[in-house]
């Protein structure tokens, strides 16, 4: 057990880490051992309120409006964040285990001892938003290429494979892998998290303290205790660029004045432009709905609003189209409940009312972005030749 323990003394703080793999029962059982044994001030868990919540909110689901979701500009956010606890998920079945016991256990802990309990972990939506603000075109593409294939990774991994990834040369090399293949991802995944959570565990109170952390990052904690963290902008969401928020409306007015000037010189190349448009974002949108198996409305909402919403970067023809789905197609409890069993397969993600809501938002945007691309090339081309 103490191969999975590591204690470091922090201005005269006496901190233990657990590293732990999030769906071994040998890190449960760690857990508690380690807890009953040192009886700490404080118990520090890889959680965020939010996280938090949801082990403990057991009807969190019959509480989800994905309408709301939609409007507040989050559905991608949640389809993403279901794909990738699905991997865990997988993982936690095939041991028998439920995904996440680890950290359960230290909060029980907490209460049984009377520990104070410190969730030690950073905002997952924060770190969501750090890393897509952050990562370049190509890794987010990566990245969710990566997600979407671990739905039908069927692959098995052993609980002996589980404890060799706890040692710190297995993640040295695994840590290595993965900041070459995602860089920027690493770094706010893991490398911002590593800092986070060192301050909040040296910070917590009394004179013993004790960490249950994934594995991954006790790395990275053994450096970070000893330095000096700034929280504040570690909880900052960058902004979006300027010069992409003056690319995202210099696009349309472009586009719209050319259609303009082509409809002074020549109405019927005006009328092309504009039929261009209006097929080319509307069809594209539409199919993207229809791919992700969208109500027949929805398609429809779809083809009307992309061709107005891809003029306005402020506006989502996925938003429209996936109010429609939630509407026609409304998520029941049961739903939400099945998530788990629906995610073993490419036909179930497709079966289920909240993924099929989510990816129609999904699929529906990106049919709206690749129309706007190739309607904008076809309004340039015919008003280069109106005026050639």
């Amino acid at each position: 057990m103490e191969a999975n323990i590591t204690r470091l003394d922090y201005n005269g703080k006496e901190i233990i880490l657990i590293g732990t793999a999030h769906v071994s029962k040998n890190s449960v059982e760690e857990v508690r051992q380690t807890i009953e044994k040192e009886r700490p001030d404080s118990i520090c868990i890889e959680l965020d309120q939010q996280r938090y919540e949801a082990i403990n909110q057991k009807d969190k689901w019959s509480n989800t409006d994905l309408i709301q979701i939609i409007k507040n500009k989050r559905a991608g956010f949640m389809f993403v964040n279901i794909l990738l606890s699905n991997y865990q998920r997988k993982l936690a079945e095939q041991f028998g285990i439920e995904s996440g016991q680890e950290m359960m256990e230290g909060i029980a802990c907490a209460k049984e001892y009377g520990a104070k309990l410190v969730l030690a972990d950073r905002s997952i939506q924060i770190t969501f938003n750090r890393i897509w603000r952050g990562c370049s075109l190509w890794e987010k593409i990566k990245v969710l290429f990566s997600i979407v294939l671990s739905v039908v990774d069927d692959e098995e991994i052993t609980e002996e494979d589980l404890e060799n990834l706890k040692s710190d040369d297995m993640l040295t090399a695994a840590l290595s892998e993965m900041g070459s293949a995602f860089k920027g991802v690493k770094k706010y995944l893991v490398d911002e998290r590593d800092q986070y959570l060192a301050y909040k565990i040296k910070n917590a109170p009394g004179d013993k303290v004790v960490a249950v952390l994934g594995a991954a990052h006790v790395p990275g904690i053994k450096e970070e205790i000893y330095k000096e963290q700034d929280l504040e902008k570690l909880e900052v969401v960058p902004p979006k660029s300027n010069a992409g928020k003056v690319i995202g409306w210099m696009i349309p007015i472009i586009l719209v004045g050319l259609i303009v000037a082509t409809f002074i010189a020549s109405p019927s190349s005006g009328w092309d432009q504009a039929k261009s448009w209006i097929i080319w974002n509307g069809a594209l949108s539409a199919l993207g709905t229809l791919i992700a198996g969208g109500h027949i409305v929805s398609v429809l909402v779809a083809f009307l609003a992309a061709p107005i919403t891809s003029l306005n970067p402020l506006l989502a023809a996925g938003w429209f189209a996936g109010m429609s789905e939630a509407h026609f197609r409304k998520p029941k409890v049961e739903d939400f409940e099945s998530l788990p069993k629906d995610l073993g397969s490419i036909k179930g993600l497709w079966k289920n009312k909240v993924t099929k809501v989510l990816m129609v938002v999904v699929f529906a945007n990106l049919g709206s972005v690749l129309g706007t691309w190739l309607g904008g090339l076809n309004i340039i081309g015919i008003f280069i030749n109106t005026f050639r």
